[in-house]
């Protein structure tokens, strides 16, 4: 009973989204920090910790989405919809999960349990009521990811890191975020959404704000490779801007071909080829940064 309930505390604790939250790394790898050992300890801290304020924040949403959930056909089967983790449960979890986060966080840096803490509140304000905004929410979730670049520059002293890598961030985010909302709204039938905010859009209005923001992506990150004060005066890093238009245009590929896109994670852990490019391109990174 009580091993069967910790499973499906685990299992809401959604594990596989916690992939986003390596984007913490971010400033360590960029600012050249990886080799320092007190820099990397401090990074991975902080990941496990953002880990557990993200776990709280789903639990939390599954208890405030628990009716719209038990009427849809897949969020029906997670823990609380379903019954297997008891809402009490899922409460004392999410307390105690976040009061870990930000107490732990703020003896790490409390720079960091600052922005953990808005973190935190834009989540709520986002499941309450800022997804039922069209665009807006887009935007929240953009926020969300930038966020997690901002908390790992908050944990070393950054010597390096480029201002263009927020911006870039900003609209990679917003890339998966629309083709999110284009996926949900081709996953169901018109007037049936279990999301609201769908009903302010339309497919073909989010395939414009994906080529918009795709060129705004590409763009930002081409800059970034030869405008960063930061970079080798050689301007090596150009070298994987053909890596970033890949990645673009095989998410576009099986969003919009494929019609693949409900869960970026899925995406992530499932299609080959765009694990193949993220690993070259940390390859080449790593590569000009720490070895070139």
């Amino acid at each position: 009973m009580i091993l069967a309930m910790l499973l499906a505390l685990l299992k809401n604790m959604r594990p596989k989204q916690w992939a986003k939250n390596l984007l913490i790394f971010a400033g360590l790898v960029f600012d050249r920090q990886l080799p320092y050992l007190p820099s990397l300890e401090r990074t991975i801290a902080g990941f496990l910790l953002f880990c557990l304020l993200t776990s709280s924040i789903y639990l939390i949403n599954d208890i405030i989405d628990l009716d719209a959930d038990r009427k849809h056909p897949r969020k029906k089967k997670r823990p609380i919809a379903s019954g297997a983790l008891p809402v009490p449960v899922a409460a004392v979890a999410a307390a105690l999960f976040l009061a870990l986060a930000l107490g732990l966080g703020y003896l790490l840096a409390p720079l960091f349990a600052l922005v953990c803490l808005v973190y935190a509140l834009l989540n709520l304000s986002y499941s309450v009521w800022l997804k039922h905004l069209p665009i807006i929410d887009v935007m929240v979730l953009a926020g969300f990811y930038v966020l997690r670049v901002g908390a790992g520059v908050a944990l070393i002293d950054v010597q390096r890191f480029s201002p263009w890598l927020y911006v870039f961030t900003t609209f990679l985010a917003l890339f998966l975020g629309i083709g999110k909302r284009r996926a949900e709204i081709l996953g169901g039938k018109p007037g049936d959404h279990s999301r609201r905010v769908l009903e302010g859009y339309t497919a073909a209005f989010l395939d414009h704000l994906l080529i918009i923001v795709l060129c705004l992506a590409i763009l930002t990150y081409s800059l970034y490779t030869f405008s960063a004060p930061n970079l080798p005066e050689n301007h090596a890093m150009m070298l994987t801007i053909p890596f970033v238009i890949y990645g673009f245009f095989r998410y576009l590929y099986l969003v919009q071909v494929r019609n693949i896109g409900e869960a970026p994670e899925d995406v992530l852990f499932s299609d080959r080829p765009i694990q193949a490019d993220l690993l070259i391109w940390g390859a080449s990174i790593l590569l000009i940064f720490y070895i070139y």
